[in-house]
């Protein structure tokens, strides 16, 4: 049951990429990312409040917030701090980059994954696996020679050092979240409130030094319908992640690469409503990174 909620996730973290670009494409990435995870928080308030004024209610349905211990508090905060790290980075690069170069680095974050899982979790890969992970790494660094083409060179240009940053943290943070879960019994909805409520406190720390006072960059900021959007997706997608977190069989490292899936959304799809170029020449490592995938998930 868990690969399907995994699978669940990818449909909508798919959806969330292709708006997230329209998000970010000639905009100001602080405020954005602060409209979305507001968006998000939003969405989840509902679920706090009743849970403070219908408990029973809203345990049946199994959307009951839970009350948390202040050390608790402490480790949500902490990841956080990651997420955000990991968000700064990838929407500044998104906004930079074409989405065909940045989703299938951003593909690469299951190796890391697969990684932590081992050393961390002792997560046992069988020999199709192996083949797998190679096969997405293999096929990441042909996107880098398609992206020489459009005058991205990988070694020279800093947002695809930010982009690969963001991987990092963000792999981090997945193995982070199987810590909160099973470790620390924390139920999806407790950790999504919790988790926006903090990230937006560290944003409007940043904003407050970087955006709030400069004038030209306010004027900057354009509203889009995409904002909300992405947030919302993004914590729908998280629900379904988590939810497969919680099942004690979940393999983190196969749940990662599962989610990966969502490229088929945001390469295909997004490369022909941002008309993007050589979208046939990325087919090929996108063929790659889905058979690495298809290892991982049938092994």
């Amino acid at each position: 049951m868990w690969m399907y909620l995994g699978l669940l996730a990818a449909l909508f973290l798919g959806l969330h990429n292709l708006l997230k670009k329209h998000a970010v494409q000639g905009n100001e990435v602080f405020p954005v990312l602060l409209g979305t995870i507001s968006a998000g928080f939003l969405l989840l308030l509902p679920l706090y409040l009743g849970s403070t004024w219908y408990p029973d209610r809203m345990m049946e349905l199994q959307l009951y917030v839970t009350d948390i211990p202040l050390k608790k508090h402490g480790y949500i905060l902490i990841k956080s701090a990651i997420m955000a790290g990991s968000w700064l980075l990838a929407y500044q690069a998104l906004k930079h980059l074409p989405i065909t170069i940045v989703t299938p680095i951003r593909s690469a974050g299951p190796f890391f994954t697969f990684i932590g899982a081992i050393l961390i979790y002792q997560e046992r890969p069988n020999f199709a696996q192996w083949i797998g992970f190679f096969l997405i790494i293999f096929s990441v660094l042909l996107y880098s020679r398609i992206g020489k083409r459009e005058g991205i060179h990988f070694k020279s240009n800093k947002w695809i050092f930010a982009i690969i940053g963001a991987t990092f943290l963000g792999a981090s943070s997945g193995l982070y979240d199987k810590f909160l879960i099973q470790n620390l019994s924390l139920n999806p909805q407790t950790l999504q409130f919790w988790f926006c409520f903090y990230t937006i406190l560290i944003l409007l720390v940043i904003l407050s030094i970087t955006w709030f006072p400069n004038t030209e960059k306010r004027k900057a900021f354009k509203w889009r319908w995409s904002i909300p959007m992405v947030g919302i997706l993004l914590q729908i997608a998280d629900y379904f992640y988590f939810k497969a977190l919680q099942d004690p069989d979940a393999l983190i490292m196969l749940l990662s690469a599962i989610k990966r899936s969502q490229i088929i959304i945001a390469v295909v799809v997004g490369g022909l409503i941002f008309k993007e170029q050589n979208k046939r020449k990325k087919l090929v490592p996108l063929a790659g990174i889905l058979i690495g995938v298809f290892l991982i998930l049938y092994s």
